[in-house]
C-alpha cells in the first residue's frame, strides 16, 4: 500500500478503504500518513475539529421528531421538486442498495427512500428524517460538505470525520433557488463503500440541476400569473413611475423599462422603501406581490407628459391601451400601430403603403386608416408629418425583440408565446414574424439547454417544430419525465409529416 494515492487503488474498495483509514488514523493523531488526504478532506477535517466534532461519536442532533417531519417538508420549497428528484434517483437508488437524501439548507434530513435493507442499517446510525448532516454537526459527509462549499462532492469511507461512517460513501450536490441564488438544501445518493460508482456524484449534479430547472419554470408560471392580475395597476400609474415585484423584490414590470435594477430590497412590513439616488417609492401590497411607484414632485406634475401605450400582439387577438383605457381595434389599425412602433422616428403615407400591400399600395387608402387611428389615439399620442407615435409604447413584439438582443433568452421565450399578429398578411409584418420567430428559435436551438428548449416547445411557434422535438429527445435524460412526453410528440410529428 505504500506509495499508493487514493486515485490508483478506484478500481479496488477494499484497498482504497485500507488505505483512507489509515490515512485518517495518522492524520488525527498527529502522525505523517501514508498520502496526503485530498484538500477538500482535509479542509473539511479542520473545519469540523474547530466546530468540536468529536469522530467517536456518531449521534447527529435530532432537529424534528417523526409527527414534525411531514408538517416542515409540507412547507418547503424542495417539496415541489421530490417527485422530480424521485423519478431520477429512487428508482436507480433501490436497485444499487442506495438511498436518496433531501436536506434543507441546514442540513436536516427531510426525506429519505430508497432500498429498504439499507434504510434498516441508516436508522442506528441517525442517517434518517429529522436529523442534521451540517459539517459542524457530524463532521464531513457528503451533504454537509457539500452545503458547506456549495458544490457537489464525494465522500468514501473513511473520509468521513466520524469512524461510525467508515463503512458509508456519498455523494451530494447543493440545490439553489432561482430566484434568489440562495441553498434551499442538497440531494444526496449514499450507500455502502463497495456500491458506490465515482460517477454518482455526477449523476446527482444533474439531478440537482434538474431540480433547478424546475424550480424555474415554476418561479416563471407564478411570475406570469403575477403580472397577468397586476399589470392593469401598473397601466393605470398613467406615466408616474411604478414597478411591479414579486414577494422576493425582483423586478418584474417596470414602467418605465429603464431605471429600474432587477431586485429591491423589501423590509418586512414597510409602506416606503428608499431606491438609489436617494428616491423613495411607496410600497402598496397587490395579489401576489407588490407594486411600487414613485410619487412625483409639483414640478413634474405640471409638467406635460406622455401617454403611456400598451400594445399586446402575440397572438389571435390583438389588444391595446391608453392610458388605461382600452381601445377597440380593427386588423388594420393593429397593423398600423405595429409598423409605428417598430420606427419610432415615423413612416410616411407612402412607406405605409407599400410596408402594408406591397407595391399595389395606395398611399390615399393609407392616409383614410391613419386619420382614423389618430382620431381614436388623440393629438398627443400620434403626430403626422410623418406619421409618428408620441406616447411611451410598451408592446410585448418589442419586448421579445429587446431580450434577444440583450441575449435574455428565457425572457424573450416566456413573453413570445404566439407569433406577431398571426392573421395579418401586410408584407412588412409577415417579414417581422417570421426574423422574430426565425432569430428566437435559432438563438434557443443553438444553447443545449434542455430547461429552455422545453420552455419553448410549449409556445404556440415550437409546438409543432419537428426539429425541436428532435432536439429535445436528444437533450433531455431518459430519466428525465418531460423525455417521454417529447420522444411522444415527435413520432406523432413525424407521422403527420409522412
Amino acid at each position: 500500500m505504500s506509495g499508493s494515492t487514493f486515485s490508483d487503488l478506484a478500481a479496488d474498495p477494499g484497498a482504497q478503504h485500507t488505505l483512507l483509514r489509515e490515512v485518517h488514523e495518522a492524520t488525527l493523531a498527529g502522525d505523517i500518513p501514508p498520502t496526503s488526504p485530498r484538500s477538500v478532506i482535509s479542509e473539511s477535517w479542520e473545519r469540523s475539529l474547530a466546530a468540536h466534532v468529536d469522530p467517536e461519536d456518531f449521534r447527529p442532533p435530532i432537529v424534528y421528531g417523526r409527527g414534525e417531519v411531514d408538517e416542515v417538508r409540507t412547507v418547503h420549497p424542495l417539496h415541489a421538486v421530490v417527485p422530480v428528484l424521485r423519478e431520477m434517483l429512487v428508482s436507480i437508488a433501490d436497485e444499487a442498495h442506495h438511498v436518496m437524501i433531501v436536506t434543507d439548507a441546514d442540513g436536516t434530513i427531510l426525506w429519505r427512500e430508497g432500498a429498504v435493507e439499507l434504510c434498516r442499517r441508516a436508522d442506528p446510525v441517525g442517517l434518517c428524517e429529522g436529523t442534521r448532516w451540517a459539517e459542524e454537526a457530524i463532521g464531513t459527509n457528503a451533504m454537509g460538505t457539500a452545503l458547506a462549499l456549495d458544490a457537489p462532492v464525494q465522500i468514501y469511507s473513511a473520509e468521513h470525520l466520524v469512524r461510525t461512517y467508515h463503512s458509508w460513501t456519498c455523494a451530494a450536490a447543493p440545490i439553489h433557488d432561482p430566484d434568489t441564488g440562495a441553498v434551499l438544501g442538497s440531494i444526496d445518493i449514499s450507500g455502502q463503500l463497495d456500491r458506490l460508482h465515482p460517477a454518482t456524484v455526477s449523476l446527482v449534479n444533474a439531478t440537482a440541476r434538474l431540480a433547478e430547472g424546475h424550480l424555474r419554470s415554476e418561479m416563471e408560471a407564478n411570475d406570469e400569473r403575477l403580472r397577468a392580475r397586476n399589470l392593469a395597476r401598473l397601466s393605470a400609474l398613467r406615466g408616474q413611475p411604478g414597478a411591479l415585484l414579486t414577494p422576493s423584490g425582483r423586478v418584474i414590470a417596470a414602467e418605465p423599462h429603464g431605471p429600474w435594477p432587477s431586485r429591491i430590497a423589501l423590509p418586512s412590513g414597510a409602506e416606503r422603501v428608499a431606491l438609489d439616488g436617494g428616491r423613495e417609492a411607496i410600497v402598496e401590497p397587490v395579489s401576489g406581490g407588490y407594486l411600487l411607484r414613485l410619487p412625483r414632485s409639483a414640478a413634474q406634475r405640471d409638467r406635460s407628459r406622455l401617454p403611456a401605450l400598451s400594445l399586446s400582439f402575440l397572438g389571435e387577438r390583438p389588444t391595446a391601451v391608453l392610458d388605461g383605457e382600452p381601445l377597440a381595434l380593427t386588423l388594420r389599425r393593429a397593423e398600423l400601430l405595429a409598423l409605428l412602433a417598430l420606427r419610432p422616428d415615423g413612416l410616411t403615407a407612402d412607406q405605409l403603403a407599400l410596408q402594408l400591400y406591397g407595391e399595389v399600395g395606395n398611399p390615399t387608402t393609407v392616409r383614410a386608416e391613419v386619420h382614423r387611428l389618430r382620431s381614436q389615439l388623440g393629438d398627443a399620442a400620434m403626430s403626422a408629418k410623418p406619421y409618428r407615435l408620441r406616447a411611451e409604447v410598451d408592446a410585448d413584439f418589442l419586448t421579445v425583440r429587446d431580450a434577444l438582443r440583450r441575449g435574455e433568452l428565457r425572457a424573450a421565450v416566456q413573453a413570445c408565446r404566439s407569433p406577431l399578429l398571426v392573421r395579418s398578411d401586410a408584407p412588412a409584418i409577415r417579414a417581422e414574424r417570421e426574423q422574430l420567430l426565425v432569430t428566437l428559435r435559432s438563438a434557443v436551438l443553438g444553447q443545449s439547454d434542455a430547461d429552455l428548449l422545453w420552455q419553448f416547445a410549449q409556445t404556440e411557434s415550437g409546438r409543432d417544430d419537428i426539429e425541436v422535438a428532435e432536439r429535445l429527445t436528444e437533450l433531455l435524460s431518459r430519466h428525465d419525465p418531460r423525455r417521454s412526453e417529447a420522444e411522444a410528440r415527435l413520432t406523432w410529428l413525424l407521422g403527420e409529416h409522412d
